[in-house]
């Protein structure tokens, strides 16, 4: 997932005069690293559409319920990372949106290593 393929875009929005805000009430995107599962939240998190490729219903239940979730979270902070960058785009105090404590790049980008890393661990002591 990046959350930078509309990120620019967000911002020259905000330094236009748009509503710096505004993101708030868009929907933002992620999708896995294989694309077989991509979900559509608001900008808290809340799926309103769910693709999923027919070999990722191969899976156990609660693993693509797992995938499901993170990318969710994933989406989310996309979001709050867009309102970040809009927010200061707009003038906005940078003391003041550190305060906000949304998420900043680094974070997703972290989230994602930590994600990859446990879907690369071992699930048992059998080979996969």
């Amino acid at each position: 997932m990046s959350y930078t393929e509309g990120a620019a875009a967000h911002s020259e929005d905000a330094r236009a005069g748009d509503d710096p805000w505004a993101v708030v009430h868009q929907f933002s995107q992620a999708r896995s690293r294989s694309g077989g599962i991509a979900v559509r939240t608001t900008a808290q998190g809340l799926p309103v559409a769910v693709r999923i490729a027919s070999t990722e219903l191969d899976k156990h239940p609660e693993l693509l319920a797992a995938d499901i979730l993170r990318l969710c979270k994933q989406s989310a902070m996309s979001a709050g990372i867009r309102l970040r960058e809009n927010l200061l785009a707009a003038g906005v105090d940078r003391d003041l949106v550190n305060e906000m404590k949304l998420p900043q790049p680094e974070d997703l980008a972290a989230a994602e290593e930590r994600d990859d890393e446990e879907a690369d661990a071992m699930t048992s002591w059998l080979r996969r």
